[in-house]
């Protein structure tokens, strides 16, 4: 078995330069998203979120987002889970979209606020209704007996949802990171990657491109 020392990939990609980038972060990641999108990257929409934990030790774990646009990057979750109360606790996250068949990571760091409940209400009708009923089911991130501890409460929500729609749990909603930085990072041979970072000038709401080394 090969040991993880000697395990390397070598990116061979046209790299990055500045013109290649747009003047917005967001639109920028829109066309890479679009580009792993057609690589069928599994999971395009996926995300590391970094958040602060009370014991000062970093914390960190894969979502989804469901929204990218100028307001920011919105995931989904319970308010009651280990994120939200990190969360609740620092106003303030970090994400990585890692698209490695296409040799391209995005970080994005920023400040959080809570979806509205329009918001909220709109994307929970939309869902699968399995997944509403889980919503209800699973008291996320607390410590449960076992697996039968789940199956018992989505068979009591089932029952008390049979004939209505399932409403969103109360404490079930949205985050959205507002991005004050982004970076795009392409990989290159020899580890000398492209490495550019969008910066936010928030008097003047504008953003700044430079170059990292890598």
């Amino acid at each position: 078995m090969m040991s993880l020392r000697d395990r390397r990939v070598q990116y061979e990609t046209a790299g990055l330069e500045r013109h290649d980038l747009c003047d917005d972060p967001v639109e920028q990641w829109h066309r890479w998203y679009d580009d792993a999108v057609e690589a069928e990257v599994a999971e395009p929409n996926a995300m590391t979120v970094a958040t602060g934990a009370a014991d000062g030790i970093p914390d960190a774990r894969v979502v989804l987002a469901k929204e990218v646009d100028q307001r920011g990057i919105v995931f989904y979750t319970n308010y009651m889970s280990e994120k939200s109360r990190q969360l609740q606790h620092h106003a303030a996250a970090a994400a990585v979209f890692a698209w490695l068949d296409l040799h391209r990571q995005v970080r994005v760091r920023g400040l959080v606020e809570k979806v509205s409940e329009t918001e909220c209400d709109e994307y929970f009708a939309s869902r699968p209704r399995e997944s509403q009923i889980g919503a209800w089911a699973s008291p996320q991130s607390q410590v449960i007996a076992d697996r039968a501890f789940l199956e018992q409460r989505v068979v009591q929500f089932s029952e008390q949802f049979a004939h209505e729609p399932v409403l969103r749990p109360p404490t079930w909603g949205g985050w959205r990171l507002v991005p004050t930085q982004f970076e795009f990072w392409q990989g290159r041979p020899s580890r000398l990657h492209d490495r550019f970072r969008y910066r936010l000038l928030e008097a003047e709401q504008k953003w700044v491109i430079e170059r990292l080394a890598p």
